[in-house]
């Protein structure tokens, strides 16, 4: 840290909450481009100076506020907790335009505002089928049964206090919709990494292994190939999960969310835990596990969440997300004040194990440099990385490229689209580009 400039870089962060109710109509009425220039517009009116210290001194230091003058609030004034009115900002947002309800839509986790690897769990991410519900646990109930009789010795249905009975396990897990990204096949559409990567998040989970009550149930691990998990939201989602991820011992049935028990909206009183795979197999509100020997093909499984080839067939059970990272600071939507030193920040994840290297280039791809790869590095978890930048106030391009235990390496978009065209939807793990212009400005570009 001793070569570093003394001259300190600031970013203004990307504005939030840009769009008007005018703006929003816009969007919904198939303006496309509407959404990128208006954070742009906005962006440039915060794009302003540093506010200058007094030739004097800063009043800030030789005047003492209020707050250190006065008592302060007691204890349980406010008995759950809230961030600071201050930092009121920073919340997750729906995408305008991206579905015609609410019900059905996503909430982005706002990436570029969060620190560590751990998502609170009032910011993670939602993506809802029938929207969500805030279910009694005392009258929820989880059935384990076969599709035949063999699978399992003995169905049966648990309480939720049943559960809470267990032998539990506590780990920190990521978890990112299959369609994270999805937008970006084939060109820029969002404007900041909220929207092109923030239905990801990251929390320790509690719960209880599913390999334990199958085996309070008497499963025939010999018969059993598959389990289907079902919800009991009013779509009632139900997705197939292959039994050796079950075997694995990684698979939970969780109660608990950083902890705490479970929001409603992340599936309170119970949910899966499917470690790696796309976020629909985690099921929510669990309900129902059945045991068989052929996957269902359920509607979630047959028409969507599979990948799009560009000969127009589909490749379907492509649940796991492959090694993806991305920059979150300096990112989409946000200003860099000042020419000198800056700490380029991201994240990084594989469905497939542990991250194992991430390089950084700022030219574009042309030149790579490893990052600092932050503790702690679990397997299927968010993992920080860091590296030092010095900005020379000309236009840049920042990537990011992650590698996992197994050798798999980020692809660019164009190798990514050599294989799958570009008019997929789900399972986007293509190389993300912010582009600098000499006034500081980050946007969205695409880099083949």
């Amino acid at each position: 840290m001793a070569d570093q400039p003394t001259q300190r870089g600031r970013v203004r962060p990307a504005p939030e909450n840009f769009l008007t109710e005018t703006d929003i109509i816009a969007v919904k009425e198939g303006r496309r481009d509407f959404l990128r220039n208006a954070l742009l517009t906005a962006s440039a009116t915060l794009a302003g100076g540093a506010t200058a210290r007094a030739a004097d001194g800063d009043p800030n230091i030789l005047t003492l506020p209020a707050w250190t003058t006065s008592l302060g609030q007691p204890v349980a004034a406010r008995p759950y907790g809230l961030p600071s009115q201050y930092e009121k900002g920073l919340q997750r947002r729906e995408s305008p335009g991206l579905t015609r309800m609410p019900q059905v839509s996503v909430s982005f986790a706002p990436l570029q505002g969060l620190f560590g690897i751990i998502t609170p769990s009032g910011l993670h991410f939602e993506r809802h089928h029938q929207g969500w519900v805030d279910i009694d646990p005392s009258k929820h109930r989880l059935m384990v049964h076969g599709t035949e009789d063999g699978f399992v010795r003995q169905p049966k249905v648990y309480t939720v206090d049943d559960i809470l009975r267990l032998p539990p396990v506590s780990r920190m897990h990521f978890i990112e919709c299959g369609a994270n990204t999805g937008m970006e096949w084939g060109n820029v559409a969002v404007p900041t990494v909220q929207y092109s990567h923030g239905m990801l998040s990251c929390s320790e989970f509690t719960g209880v292994p599913l390999r334990l009550i199958l085996e309070d149930c008497g499963i025939d691990w010999k018969k059993a190939k598959y389990v289907l998990a079902e919800g009991a939201d009013g779509s009632s989602m139900t997705r197939t999960i292959p039994i050796e991820l079950v075997q694995s011992d990684e698979v939970l049935v969780a109660y608990g969310q950083n902890g705490e028990m479970l929001r409603p909206e992340n599936g309170y009183p119970l949910r899966l835990v499917v470690p790696g795979v796309q976020g629909v197999s985690w099921v929510k509100w669990l309900r129902r596990i059945e045991v068989g020997d052929k996957p269902w093909a359920t509607k979630d499984e047959a028409i969507h969440y599979i990948d799009l080839m560009p000969d127009g067939q589909h490749r379907q059970y492509t649940s796991v997300q492959e090694c993806k990272s991305v920059i979150t600071t300096p990112s989409g939507g946000q200003i860099l004040l000042d020419k000198g030193f800056y700490n380029i920040s991201g994240l990084a994840w594989s469905g497939r194990g542990k991250i194992k290297r991430v390089d950084v280039s700022t030219d574009g791809g042309i030149n790579w440099r490893p990052a600092r790869i932050e503790g702690p590095i679990n397997s299927k978890c968010l993992t920080r990385f860091n590296i030092d930048w010095v900005w020379d106030g000309k236009p840049a391009i920042l990537q990011s490229r992650a590698m996992d235990e197994t050798g798999y390496v980020q692809p660019g978009y164009g190798q990514l689209r050599a294989v799958r065209g570009s008019k997929s939807i789900y399972h986007n793990n293509a190389i993300q580009s912010w582009k600098v212009t000499e006034g500081g400005e980050v946007s969205n570009v695409q880099v083949l």
